[in-house]
């Protein structure tokens, strides 16, 4: 998810981590366990980009439908969602995802919750960047 973002004009900074879960500092071998779910967090400047742009490009990232993960990754760590910071944010979530529900494009109902932002984790810097640090896996896997 880092890659679609951090080509976006306006976006700062892109970092991978977890969110949504229980547990206190997760790692990636055990934030699945703690309930969270893989996430990004971006930081983008309102002047140049706007929050409703950046739900655009999450949807087209993602298979809405699917509770059960995303693509071949499978599971509640690799399900979607939207986390939201403040009232004004969760309007433009929920309508652009009413958007979308009525456009059509989808046979089966949107699953993504939209929820309140929780402690986010920062990844570990392996993870960080992966499509740069591993570019022959990560155009398999978005090709795939």
């Amino acid at each position: 998810m880092e890659k679609p973002f951090e080509k976006l004009g306006g976006v700062i900074t892109v970092v991978s981590g977890y969110t949504g879960g229980t547990s206190g500092n997760p790692t990636y071998s055990d934030y699945g366990a703690g309930g969270h779910i893989e996430a990004v967090e971006i930081v983008f400047d309102p002047a140049v980009i706007s929050y409703r742009k950046l739900l655009e490009v999450f949807w087209q990232q993602i298979d809405p439908t699917d509770a059960g993960g995303q693509f071949v990754d499978r599971g509640h760590s690799y399900t979607s969602a939207i986390f939201y910071l403040g009232p004004e944010q969760r309007k433009m979530a929920e309508e652009s995802k009413k958007e979308l529900a009525e456009s059509g494009i989808f046979a089966k109902p949107l699953v993504t919750p939209i929820l309140a932002a929780e402690k986010f984790y920062p990844a570990e810097d392996y993870h960080q960047d992966y499509y740069r640090k591993n570019p022959i896996r990560y155009r398999f896997y978005r090709s795939g």
